[in-house]
């Protein structure tokens, strides 16, 4: 089945802008920034990795610290308990497989074999692995968060029964490479906007004949009247 994945970006381009890609880190850097932001905001994980980051000036410094003293550090960022010692396991695998703390190695690598040794890492899910291999290495994968996944099954384009786990595959399955970052972050931004969770603002949304939760709820709110 073809999906009108063009035409879903520059509608919702038209209305969001179209997206530049620029590296926010560099690969070893945006991992450790993804596990701190897992279940908290932007604001709280930034916070966070900046607290982070002046109280431990290296990596060896992180790894090296109390897990307790490391837990306080970042305990802006939420789940500090589970995140320190998470960080200090991920830094001391990434140390033991290539010699020190830097994932630049990676950018030589294909994307299967990249992502595999990410998923690799102690406690590191198809979502933080994406982030990395996205945002800082550019590649054609697509993180996908609760707004990405809500806003993929309203369309039709994935089944909500996959999860978002599940989702990455799904959705680079039939996304072109070109428009993998805009669609993720066109998505990201009408989830944010448009697409709500709760109430969504289906009656401003410029994709309404594309989409089949819209389609099914306007059949059903027809069908009662």
């Amino acid at each position: 089945m073809a999906f009108p994945i063009a035409e879903i970006v520059a509608r919702l381009e038209a209305r969001y802008g179209i997206p530049e890609w620029k590296p926010r880190n560099n690969p070893l850097e945006e991992l450790i920034h993804c596990i701190l932001s897992q279940h908290t905001s932007d604001a709280n994980s930034f916070r966070a990795y900046r607290r982070l980051r002046e109280q431990y000036p290296t990596w060896q410094a992180v790894v090296d610290a109390p897990t307790d003293a490391l837990a306080a550090t970042i305990r802006s960022g939420g789940l500090a308990n589970q995140k320190a010692p998470r960080i200090q396991a991920v830094l001391r695998a990434i140390r033991e497989a290539h010699g020190d703390y830097s994932l630049d190695w990676l950018r030589q690598l294909p994307t299967p074999e990249a992502r595999k040794f990410l998923l690799g890492l102690p406690g590191i899910g198809p979502k933080c692995a994406a982030i990395v291999l996205c945002f800082a290495m550019g590649r054609p994968v697509i993180p996908v968060d609760t707004h990405v996944f809500r806003v993929s099954w309203r369309l039709g384009l994935i089944p909500k029964s996959l999860g978002e786990a599940k989702a990455h595959d799904a959705l680079e399955a039939i996304i072109p490479e070109p428009l993998v970052y805009r669609f993720h972050v066109a998505l990201i931004q009408h989830g944010r906007a448009v697409c709500k969770a709760q109430n969504p603002r289906c009656a401003e949304c410029p994709l309404q004949e594309l989409c089949a939760y819209y389609q099914a709820n306007s059949a059903n709110t027809r069908d009662s009247n």
